[in-house]
C-alpha cells in the first residue's frame, strides 16, 4: 500500500457565507467516517487560517533559526490536508474526488514518499 496526501490551499475554498460552510460539515466529516470505515484514513485535518500562528524552521545557513510566521511570504497556503493508505493512484483519485466533492472545492493529490 502507498500513502497519498490529498489536500488543498485555503485560496481554493472561496468566498461563501457561513450557512453555506456549516452546509459542508456533514458532507465532508461522512467521507471522512468512510475512509476510516474503508480502513484507508492515515490523517485528516485542516489547518488554522490564521497565519499569525505558523512559525518556521530554517537549518539551511548553518545555524537553525525558528521565527514567527510562514517560511515564505504567498499568496496561497495550506487549509488542509488528508493522508490515506491505499493500494494504488486511482483509489488515491477517487478519495480525493469524495473529498473535494464533501468539501464543496478543488482537491491535489500527491504521493507521500
Amino acid at each position: 500500500m502507498t500513502q497519498y496526501a490529498i489536500y488543498f490551499h485555503q485560496q481554493w475554498v472561496g468566498d461563501h457565507d457561513l450557512e453555506w460552510f456549516l452546509s459542508r460539515v456533514e458532507p465532508s466529516t461522512a467521507v471522512v467516517r468512510d475512509m476510516e470505515e474503508a480502513g484507508v484514513l492515515v490523517f485528516a485535518g485542516g489547518l488554522v487560517e490564521d497565519m499569525a500562528e505558523a512559525f518556521s524552521a530554517d537549518g539551511t545557513s548553518g545555524t537553525m533559526v525558528v521565527s514567527d510566521g510562514p517560511y515564505t511570504e504567498t499568496t496561497e497556503y495550506l487549509g488542509g490536508i488528508t493522508i490515506v493508505d491505499v493500494p494504488d493512484i486511482e483509489t488515491a483519485k477517487m478519495w480525493a474526488a469524495r473529498v473535494a466533492e464533501g468539501c464543496g472545492w478543488p482537491q491535489e493529490v500527491r504521493v507521500v514518499k
